[in-house]
């Protein structure tokens, strides 16, 4: 016996489906002529009550695909909304701006850092400049400031 595995599509997977369906449907209703009338009245019933509730899930299951697809159920596709109101609008408007204020908070707080170790280098070199005794010739010296970066035993 050969292993006979074989991929189909969706739409020929639909087809030998319906193929399928339509020779069951023919054989019930060949085998349907030989029951009693009350028999054949109730599974007239249940098959009006089985296309219904078919029905009904092919247009549920339809609506819920356009919704998950941005679209409302008339096929109308819908831009921009996500059917909640206005309210979830603000929220994903502050949502989008969260990341490039605390990005402009970032930069401020690198500066001001950047910044005080500046000034904190210029008052600990004044400090030391004040502190020492350095004759006034010095402070024209191109070296001085070599002088000063040289660490402090």
């Amino acid at each position: 016996m050969k292993n006979q595995n074989t991929v189909l599509s969706s739409g020929s997977l639909e087809a030998l489906q319906a193929r399928y369906a339509l020779r069951v449907a023919a054989r019930l209703t060949d085998a349907s002529r030989e029951l009693p009338h009350d028999i054949s009245e109730r599974l007239k019933a249940s098959r009006e009550l089985a296309i219904e509730r078919a029905r009904l899930a092919r247009r549920t299951e339809a609506a819920t695909e356009a919704q998950a697809m941005g679209g409302s159920p008339g096929g109308t596709l819908v831009l921009g909304s996500t059917g909640r109101g206005r309210r979830s609008d603000w929220w994903l408007k502050l949502a989008s701006a969260l990341p490039i204020l605390a990005l402009v908070a970032g930069f401020l707080l690198i500066e001001r850092v950047h910044i005080k170790s500046q000034i904190d280098a210029a008052a600990e070199i004044d400090a030391a400049l004040l502190a020492d005794d350095v004759p006034p010739a010095a402070y024209s010296d191109p070296g001085f400031v070599e002088f000063l970066k040289a660490p402090r035993d």
